[in-house]
Protein backbone atom coordinates (compact mmCIF):
# COMPACT_ATOMS: atom_id res chain seq x y z
CA UNK A 1 0.00 0.00 0.00
CA UNK A 2 2.74 2.46 1.04
CA UNK A 3 4.94 1.52 -1.93
CA UNK A 4 2.09 2.19 -4.36
CA UNK A 5 1.42 5.54 -2.70
CA UNK A 6 5.11 6.51 -3.04
CA UNK A 7 5.08 5.43 -6.69
CA UNK A 8 2.11 7.75 -7.23
CA UNK A 9 3.92 10.60 -5.45
CA UNK A 10 7.25 10.00 -7.25
CA UNK A 11 5.50 10.15 -10.61
CA UNK A 12 4.47 13.71 -9.73
CA UNK A 13 7.15 14.89 -7.28
CA UNK A 14 10.73 13.55 -6.77
CA UNK A 15 10.23 12.73 -3.06
CA UNK A 16 12.23 9.47 -3.04
CA UNK A 17 14.99 10.98 -5.18
CA UNK A 18 15.32 13.93 -2.78
CA UNK A 19 15.37 11.56 0.21
CA UNK A 20 18.14 9.49 -1.39
CA UNK A 21 20.18 12.45 -2.69
CA UNK A 22 20.18 14.36 0.58
CA UNK A 23 19.88 11.66 3.28
CA UNK A 24 19.79 7.92 2.56
CA UNK A 25 22.39 7.89 -0.24
CA UNK A 26 24.28 11.04 0.61
CA UNK A 27 27.67 9.77 1.72
CA UNK A 28 29.41 11.85 4.37
CA UNK A 29 32.97 11.28 5.66
CA UNK A 30 33.38 8.69 8.42
CA UNK A 31 35.61 10.90 10.54
CA UNK A 32 33.22 13.67 11.59
CA UNK A 33 33.82 14.90 15.14
CA UNK A 34 32.12 16.98 17.84
CA UNK A 35 32.31 20.21 15.81
CA UNK A 36 30.01 18.74 13.16
CA UNK A 37 27.02 18.89 15.51
CA UNK A 38 26.48 22.61 15.07
CA UNK A 39 25.16 22.68 11.51
CA UNK A 40 22.16 20.52 12.41
CA UNK A 41 21.73 22.43 15.69
CA UNK A 42 21.52 25.68 13.70
CA UNK A 43 18.62 24.16 11.74
CA UNK A 44 16.94 23.14 15.00
CA UNK A 45 17.23 26.65 16.45
CA UNK A 46 15.95 28.15 13.19
CA UNK A 47 12.80 26.02 13.50
CA UNK A 48 12.44 27.11 17.14
CA UNK A 49 12.71 30.78 16.16
CA UNK A 50 10.14 30.44 13.38
CA UNK A 51 7.58 28.57 15.49
CA UNK A 52 7.92 30.70 18.63
CA UNK A 53 8.00 33.84 16.48
CA UNK A 54 4.67 32.97 14.88
CA UNK A 55 3.01 32.54 18.29
CA UNK A 56 4.57 35.72 19.68
CA UNK A 57 3.29 37.66 16.67
CA UNK A 58 -0.28 36.70 17.56
CA UNK A 59 -0.08 38.68 20.82
CA UNK A 60 2.16 41.53 19.67
CA UNK A 61 0.99 45.08 18.93
CA UNK A 62 3.46 46.76 16.51
CA UNK A 63 2.81 50.37 17.60
CA UNK A 64 4.85 52.74 19.74
CA UNK A 65 1.91 53.05 22.15
CA UNK A 66 1.13 49.34 22.47
CA UNK A 67 4.35 47.36 21.81
CA UNK A 68 5.80 47.36 25.33
CA UNK A 69 2.42 46.76 26.97
CA UNK A 70 1.69 43.85 24.59
CA UNK A 71 5.00 42.18 25.50
CA UNK A 72 4.33 42.66 29.21
CA UNK A 73 0.80 41.34 28.75
CA UNK A 74 2.18 38.32 26.92
CA UNK A 75 4.55 37.62 29.81
CA UNK A 76 1.92 37.98 32.56
CA UNK A 77 -1.52 37.24 31.12
CA UNK A 78 -1.06 34.57 28.43
CA UNK A 79 -1.32 31.46 30.58
CA UNK A 80 -3.30 28.29 31.20
CA UNK A 81 -3.95 27.97 34.91
CA UNK A 82 -0.58 28.46 36.59
CA UNK A 83 1.45 27.77 33.43
CA UNK A 84 2.76 31.05 31.89
CA UNK A 85 2.83 29.97 28.25
CA UNK A 86 3.49 33.50 27.03
CA UNK A 87 6.57 33.95 29.19
CA UNK A 88 7.92 30.54 28.16
CA UNK A 89 7.45 31.38 24.48
CA UNK A 90 9.21 34.71 24.85
CA UNK A 91 12.11 33.15 26.76
CA UNK A 92 12.39 30.38 24.17
CA UNK A 93 12.60 33.03 21.45
CA UNK A 94 15.07 35.33 23.26
CA UNK A 95 17.27 32.42 24.39
CA UNK A 96 16.97 30.92 20.91
CA UNK A 97 18.38 34.14 19.40
CA UNK A 98 21.54 33.85 21.50
CA UNK A 99 21.70 30.08 20.97
CA UNK A 100 21.47 30.69 17.22
CA UNK A 101 24.56 32.87 17.22
CA UNK A 102 26.45 30.50 19.55
CA UNK A 103 25.97 27.52 17.22
CA UNK A 104 26.58 29.65 14.11
CA UNK A 105 29.86 31.02 15.52
CA UNK A 106 30.99 27.48 16.38
CA UNK A 107 29.89 26.31 12.92
CA UNK A 108 31.98 29.10 11.34
CA UNK A 109 34.95 28.27 13.59
CA UNK A 110 34.85 24.67 12.35
CA UNK A 111 34.91 26.01 8.78
CA UNK A 112 38.00 28.09 9.58
CA UNK A 113 39.67 25.18 11.38
CA UNK A 114 39.24 22.60 8.62
CA UNK A 115 39.31 24.86 5.56
CA UNK A 116 35.67 24.30 4.58
CA UNK A 117 35.79 27.51 2.52
CA UNK A 118 38.47 26.28 0.10
CA UNK A 119 37.91 24.98 -3.43
CA UNK A 120 35.41 23.55 -4.38
CA UNK A 121 33.29 24.84 -1.46
CA UNK A 122 33.53 28.59 -2.07
CA UNK A 123 29.80 28.91 -2.77
CA UNK A 124 28.93 26.89 0.34
CA UNK A 125 30.94 29.43 2.37
CA UNK A 126 29.44 32.45 0.55
CA UNK A 127 25.88 31.22 1.13
CA UNK A 128 26.77 30.57 4.78
CA UNK A 129 28.13 34.08 5.18
CA UNK A 130 25.01 35.54 3.57
CA UNK A 131 22.95 33.59 6.11
CA UNK A 132 25.12 35.09 8.88
CA UNK A 133 24.63 38.60 7.49
CA UNK A 134 20.85 38.13 7.24
CA UNK A 135 20.79 36.72 10.79
CA UNK A 136 22.46 39.89 12.03
CA UNK A 137 19.88 42.01 10.22
CA UNK A 138 17.05 39.81 11.51
CA UNK A 139 18.35 40.02 15.09
CA UNK A 140 18.75 43.80 14.87
CA UNK A 141 15.19 44.26 13.58
CA UNK A 142 13.84 42.00 16.31
CA UNK A 143 15.86 43.79 18.98
CA UNK A 144 13.75 46.93 18.58
CA UNK A 145 10.40 45.16 18.86
CA UNK A 146 10.11 44.91 22.70
CA UNK A 147 10.29 48.76 22.69
CA UNK A 148 12.37 48.83 25.85
CA UNK A 149 14.98 51.40 26.80
CA UNK A 150 18.00 49.50 25.48
CA UNK A 151 16.11 48.44 22.35
CA UNK A 152 15.22 52.04 21.55
CA UNK A 153 18.59 53.61 22.27
CA UNK A 154 20.61 50.76 20.82
CA UNK A 155 18.69 51.09 17.56
CA UNK A 156 19.13 54.86 17.72
CA UNK A 157 22.92 54.51 17.97
CA UNK A 158 23.26 51.86 15.24
CA UNK A 159 20.96 53.58 12.74
CA UNK A 160 22.71 56.92 13.31
CA UNK A 161 25.96 55.33 12.08
CA UNK A 162 24.63 55.49 8.52
CA UNK A 163 24.71 59.27 8.91
CA UNK A 164 28.51 59.10 8.67
CA UNK A 165 28.31 58.18 4.96
CA UNK A 166 29.21 61.29 2.94
CA UNK A 167 26.50 63.03 0.89
CA UNK A 168 23.74 60.44 1.39
CA UNK A 169 24.14 59.67 5.10
CA UNK A 170 21.40 61.90 6.51
CA UNK A 171 18.89 60.97 3.82
CA UNK A 172 19.69 57.27 4.23
CA UNK A 173 19.26 57.45 8.00
CA UNK A 174 15.89 59.17 7.62
CA UNK A 175 14.82 56.60 5.01
CA UNK A 176 15.70 53.67 7.31
CA UNK A 177 13.81 55.20 10.25
CA UNK A 178 10.91 56.41 8.12
CA UNK A 179 10.86 59.50 10.32
CA UNK A 180 13.19 62.14 11.76
CA UNK A 181 13.51 60.07 14.95
CA UNK A 182 12.84 56.44 15.85
CA UNK A 183 9.07 56.22 16.16
CA UNK A 184 6.11 53.95 15.61
CA UNK A 185 6.78 54.07 11.86
CA UNK A 186 10.27 52.64 12.43
CA UNK A 187 8.86 49.98 14.72
CA UNK A 188 6.22 48.98 12.17
CA UNK A 189 8.63 48.60 9.27
CA UNK A 190 11.14 46.70 11.43
CA UNK A 191 8.30 44.40 12.48
CA UNK A 192 7.39 43.69 8.85
CA UNK A 193 11.01 42.98 7.93
CA UNK A 194 11.59 40.81 11.01
CA UNK A 195 8.44 38.72 10.66
CA UNK A 196 8.00 38.40 6.88
CA UNK A 197 10.81 39.55 4.58
CA UNK A 198 14.03 38.44 6.27
CA UNK A 199 12.81 34.96 7.36
CA UNK A 200 11.93 34.21 3.72
CA UNK A 201 15.41 35.30 2.62
CA UNK A 202 17.07 33.24 5.37
CA UNK A 203 15.07 30.10 4.49
CA UNK A 204 15.99 30.51 0.83
CA UNK A 205 19.68 30.90 1.66
CA UNK A 206 19.58 27.84 3.96
CA UNK A 207 18.20 25.75 1.07
CA UNK A 208 20.93 27.07 -1.26
CA UNK A 209 23.59 26.42 1.40
CA UNK A 210 22.51 22.77 1.80
CA UNK A 211 22.12 22.18 -1.95
CA UNK A 212 25.59 23.60 -2.63
CA UNK A 213 27.05 21.47 0.18
CA UNK A 214 25.48 18.26 -1.09
CA UNK A 215 26.62 19.00 -4.64
CA UNK A 216 30.34 19.16 -3.74
CA UNK A 217 30.21 16.93 -0.63
CA UNK A 218 30.98 17.58 3.01
CA UNK A 219 34.46 18.48 4.18
CA UNK A 220 36.07 16.55 7.04
CA UNK A 221 38.71 17.12 9.77
CA UNK A 222 41.46 15.87 7.44
CA UNK A 223 40.35 18.15 4.61
CA UNK A 224 40.55 15.37 2.01
CA UNK A 225 38.17 14.47 -0.82
CA UNK A 226 36.42 11.19 -0.01
CA UNK A 227 35.08 10.93 -3.58
CA UNK A 228 38.59 10.10 -4.82
CA UNK A 229 38.48 6.46 -3.68
CA UNK A 230 35.31 4.46 -4.38
CA UNK A 231 34.36 0.80 -4.41
CA UNK A 232 32.96 -1.15 -7.36
CA UNK A 233 29.50 0.29 -6.65
CA UNK A 234 30.73 3.89 -6.77
CA UNK A 235 30.42 4.34 -3.00
CA UNK A 236 33.22 6.34 -1.29
CA UNK A 237 35.41 4.02 0.77
CA UNK A 238 35.69 6.62 3.53
CA UNK A 239 32.01 7.59 3.46
CA UNK A 240 28.88 6.37 5.20
CA UNK A 241 25.22 7.20 4.45
CA UNK A 242 24.06 10.32 6.26
CA UNK A 243 20.93 8.40 7.24
CA UNK A 244 20.82 6.56 9.57
CA UNK A 245 24.38 7.05 10.86
CA UNK A 246 24.59 10.83 11.15
CA UNK A 247 20.89 11.38 11.82
CA UNK A 248 21.34 9.23 14.94
CA UNK A 249 24.47 11.19 15.82
CA UNK A 250 22.62 14.47 15.37
CA UNK A 251 19.73 13.27 17.55
CA UNK A 252 22.22 12.72 20.39
CA UNK A 253 23.48 16.28 19.88
CA UNK A 254 19.92 17.60 19.83
CA UNK A 255 19.07 15.88 23.13
CA UNK A 256 22.15 17.32 24.89
CA UNK A 257 21.50 20.76 23.38
CA UNK A 258 17.85 20.73 24.50
CA UNK A 259 18.87 19.89 28.08
CA UNK A 260 21.14 22.95 28.17
CA UNK A 261 18.66 25.13 26.28
CA UNK A 262 15.72 24.27 28.56
CA UNK A 263 17.88 24.77 31.66
CA UNK A 264 18.65 28.33 30.51
CA UNK A 265 15.03 29.03 29.49
CA UNK A 266 13.58 27.94 32.84
CA UNK A 267 16.30 29.06 35.26
CA UNK A 268 18.50 31.76 33.64
CA UNK A 269 16.55 33.34 30.75
CA UNK A 270 18.19 36.74 31.26
CA UNK A 271 21.67 35.20 31.58
CA UNK A 272 22.89 37.99 33.83
CA UNK A 273 21.66 40.69 31.45
CA UNK A 274 23.43 39.34 28.34
CA UNK A 275 20.38 37.65 26.77
CA UNK A 276 17.78 40.13 28.12
CA UNK A 277 19.13 43.45 29.37
CA UNK A 278 17.71 45.05 32.52
CA UNK A 279 16.92 48.42 30.80
CA UNK A 280 14.67 46.55 28.35
CA UNK A 281 12.21 45.90 31.17
CA UNK A 282 11.52 49.65 31.12
CA UNK A 283 9.42 51.20 28.35
CA UNK A 284 11.31 53.20 25.72
CA UNK A 285 11.69 56.84 26.74
CA UNK A 286 13.19 59.24 24.14
CA UNK A 287 13.96 61.75 26.93
CA UNK A 288 15.91 59.37 29.19
CA UNK A 289 19.22 57.95 27.97
CA UNK A 290 20.49 54.74 29.63
CA UNK A 291 23.74 55.05 31.57
CA UNK A 292 25.56 52.76 29.13
CA UNK A 293 24.32 51.82 25.64
CA UNK A 294 25.58 48.54 24.20
CA UNK A 295 24.14 46.09 21.68
CA UNK A 296 23.43 42.42 22.39
CA UNK A 297 26.55 40.31 22.97
CA UNK A 298 26.63 38.77 19.47
CA UNK A 299 27.11 42.22 17.90
CA UNK A 300 29.69 43.48 20.40
CA UNK A 301 32.90 42.38 18.57
CA UNK A 302 31.98 44.63 15.64
CA UNK A 303 30.74 47.37 17.96
CA UNK A 304 34.13 47.31 19.71
CA UNK A 305 35.86 47.68 16.32
CA UNK A 306 33.62 50.68 15.61
CA UNK A 307 34.51 52.32 18.95
CA UNK A 308 38.24 51.54 18.59
CA UNK A 309 38.57 54.05 15.72
CA UNK A 310 38.15 57.71 16.72
CA UNK A 311 36.82 58.87 13.34
CA UNK A 312 33.14 57.97 12.94
CA UNK A 313 33.26 57.34 9.18
CA UNK A 314 36.44 55.23 9.41
CA UNK A 315 34.87 53.29 12.30
CA UNK A 316 31.81 52.47 10.19
CA UNK A 317 34.05 51.41 7.28
CA UNK A 318 36.15 49.22 9.60
CA UNK A 319 33.03 47.60 11.06
CA UNK A 320 31.74 46.81 7.55
CA UNK A 321 35.17 45.60 6.42
CA UNK A 322 35.35 43.25 9.43
CA UNK A 323 32.31 41.40 8.07
CA UNK A 324 33.22 41.76 4.39
CA UNK A 325 36.66 40.17 4.98
CA UNK A 326 34.97 36.88 5.89
CA UNK A 327 33.32 36.76 2.45
CA UNK A 328 36.66 36.84 0.56
CA UNK A 329 38.36 34.26 2.80
CA UNK A 330 38.34 31.49 0.12
CA UNK A 331 40.55 33.64 -2.10
CA UNK A 332 42.92 34.81 0.64
CA UNK A 333 44.00 31.34 1.77
CA UNK A 334 46.78 30.16 -0.59
CA UNK A 335 47.67 27.02 1.38
CA UNK A 336 47.85 23.76 -0.61
CA UNK A 337 46.10 21.94 2.28
CA UNK A 338 42.71 22.58 3.85
CA UNK A 339 42.78 21.31 7.42
CA UNK A 340 44.62 23.00 10.25
CA UNK A 341 45.91 19.52 11.15
CA UNK A 342 48.36 19.71 8.24
CA UNK A 343 49.01 23.46 7.99
CA UNK A 344 52.13 25.07 9.40
CA UNK A 345 52.58 26.79 12.75
CA UNK A 346 51.98 30.27 11.27
CA UNK A 347 48.40 29.41 10.25
CA UNK A 348 47.72 27.92 13.67
CA UNK A 349 49.18 30.95 15.44
CA UNK A 350 47.18 33.43 13.38
CA UNK A 351 43.93 31.51 13.78
CA UNK A 352 44.48 31.50 17.55
CA UNK A 353 45.22 35.25 17.50
CA UNK A 354 42.08 35.86 15.43
CA UNK A 355 39.83 33.86 17.78
CA UNK A 356 41.30 35.41 20.94
CA UNK A 357 41.01 38.95 19.54
CA UNK A 358 37.39 38.29 18.47
CA UNK A 359 36.44 37.11 21.98
CA UNK A 360 38.24 40.04 23.64
CA UNK A 361 36.50 42.49 21.30
CA UNK A 362 33.18 40.87 22.22
CA UNK A 363 33.87 41.43 25.93
CA UNK A 364 35.08 45.00 25.41
CA UNK A 365 32.01 45.85 23.31
CA UNK A 366 29.76 45.17 26.31
CA UNK A 367 31.79 47.29 28.75
CA UNK A 368 31.85 51.10 28.96
CA UNK A 369 34.87 52.56 27.15
CA UNK A 370 37.97 53.68 29.07
CA UNK A 371 41.38 54.76 27.68
CA UNK A 372 42.86 51.36 28.55
CA UNK A 373 39.98 49.41 27.03
CA UNK A 374 40.08 51.56 23.90
CA UNK A 375 43.80 50.83 23.48
CA UNK A 376 43.17 47.09 23.90
CA UNK A 377 40.32 47.32 21.37
CA UNK A 378 42.66 48.96 18.87
CA UNK A 379 45.25 46.21 19.38
CA UNK A 380 42.66 43.45 18.93
CA UNK A 381 41.23 45.23 15.86
CA UNK A 382 44.71 45.29 14.33
CA UNK A 383 45.12 41.54 15.02
CA UNK A 384 41.66 40.83 13.58
CA UNK A 385 42.46 42.51 10.27
CA UNK A 386 46.05 41.23 10.19
CA UNK A 387 44.67 37.67 10.12
CA UNK A 388 43.06 38.40 6.73
CA UNK A 389 45.59 40.86 5.27
CA UNK A 390 48.61 38.63 5.93
CA UNK A 391 46.88 35.33 5.07
CA UNK A 392 48.00 35.23 1.40
CA UNK A 393 51.62 35.50 2.58
CA UNK A 394 51.87 33.19 5.60
CA UNK A 395 49.71 30.46 4.03
CA UNK A 396 51.95 30.44 0.94
CA UNK A 397 55.34 30.57 2.68
CA UNK A 398 54.80 28.12 5.56
CA UNK A 399 55.78 24.46 5.43
CA UNK A 400 52.84 22.05 5.56
CA UNK A 401 52.60 18.41 6.63
CA UNK A 402 51.87 15.62 4.12
CA UNK A 403 48.13 15.07 3.71
CA UNK A 404 47.00 11.40 3.83
CA UNK A 405 45.20 9.89 0.85
CA UNK A 406 42.48 8.41 3.06
CA UNK A 407 40.59 9.61 6.14
CA UNK A 408 43.12 8.59 8.79
CA UNK A 409 40.85 8.75 11.81
CA UNK A 410 38.63 5.84 10.79
CA UNK A 411 40.44 3.90 8.06
CA UNK A 412 39.95 0.78 10.17
CA UNK A 413 36.16 1.14 10.11
CA UNK A 414 34.36 -0.82 7.40
CA UNK A 415 30.62 -1.06 7.04
CA UNK A 416 28.80 -3.81 5.16
CA UNK A 417 27.42 -2.72 1.79
CA UNK A 418 25.54 -5.99 1.28
CA UNK A 419 23.20 -7.92 3.55
CA UNK A 420 24.99 -10.78 5.27
CA UNK A 421 22.92 -13.97 5.23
Amino acid sequence: MMSKFMEWVDARFPATKMWNDHLAKYYAPKNFNFLYFFGSLALLVLVNQLLTGVWLTMSYNPTAEGAFASVEGLMRDVRTGDTPHGAILRYMHSTGASAFFIVVYLHMFRGLLYGSYQKPRELVWIFGMLIYLMLMAEAFMGYLLPWGQMSYWGAQVIISLFGAIPYIGDALTEWIRGDYLISGITLNRFFALHVVALPIVILGLVVLHILALHEVGSNNPDGIDIKKYKDENGIPLDGIPFHPYYTVKDIVGVVVFLFVFCFVVFFFPEMGGYFLEKPNFEQANPFKTPEHIAPVWYFTPFYAILRAIPDKLMGVIAMGAAIAALFVLPWLDRSPVRSMRYKGWLSKLWLLAFCVSFVILGVLGVLPPTPGRTLLSQLCTALYFAYFILMPFYTRMEKTKPVPERAVSYTHLTLPTKRIV
